[in-house]
């Protein structure tokens, strides 16, 4: 059950992304020959920036996942490695789907629009989301160069919570973006794996997993009571 399950997430991984890459594509071919070609290309990047996310999400989530401890392959560094590297492209389609929807005059939106939220003249509480996720991801990757270091102690709370940026971001796709039948169907099918795969991760919590949670809000109480005591 366990190994079908990571063959499942490795499946619709690969499929989540071949579908990014083909709708991409259409949508850059059909930039070629369209007056909103600038616009159509925005929209793409946004498309592949989802599709991204999505995949980031799947592999956090299984790096966490209880029953990754008995996945060998890939290694653990290797998964850790594929999750920062995913991280990395993420942010550079975000940037690119921002910076030409911000430039083009046929989108709407605008620097200030692509920068503050829901002051986009185009569907601003659906683009609103998408800068609201935008600031939030840049907060969630600061803290999580803190990672593993005393000044980092809040950065593991904040880094789960970023789990919710895909639920933004997929209110922010099926508002801004879903015009097309074959999108909706796409992102209704990648939230829907996403939400499967994060109910068996937390369904899955063993009673060593509830044991090692509570050693650790015990851990930061205490570090917290000594921080009190000696700021007296």
């Amino acid at each position: 059950m366990k190994k079908a399950l990571w063959i499942l997430a490795g499946l619709a991984a690969t499929a989540a992304a071949a579908v990014s890459v083909v709708v991409g594509w259409r949508l850059v071919r059909s930039a070629l020959s369209a007056d909103a070609g600038t616009w159509l290309v925005g929209r793409a990047a946004g498309v592949t920036s989802y599709a991204l996310l999505a995949l980031l999400v799947v592999t956090g989530l299984l790096l966490s996942h209880p029953w990754a401890r008995h996945l060998t392959v890939p290694s653990a560094r290797t998964r850790v490695t594929i999750h920062a590297t995913l991280s990395l492209f993420t942010l550079v389609f975000v940037v690119l789907h921002l910076v030409v929807l911000a430039l083009d005059s046929y989108a709407g939106v605008g620097w200030l629009g692509a920068l503050v939220p829901f002051t986009s003249e185009y569907r601003p509480v659906a683009v609103g989301l998408g800068v609201l996720v935008l600031w939030a991801g840049v907060i969630t990757g600061i803290t999580a160069r803190f990672a593993g270091r005393a000044a980092g102690t809040y950065w593991w709370p904040i880094h789960k919570v970023a789990a919710l940026l895909l639920v933004m971001v997929w209110l922010h796709s099926v508002l801004a973006g879903s015009d097309v039948a074959g999108l909706t169907t796409f992102y209704i099918a990648t939230g829907a794996f996403v939400v499967a795969l994060a109910v068996t991760r937390y369904a899955a919590r063993t009673p060593a997993d509830h044991a090692a949670a509570l050693t650790s809000r015990l851990a930061a109480q205490s570090r917290r009571r000594a921080r009190a005591r000696s700021a007296r």
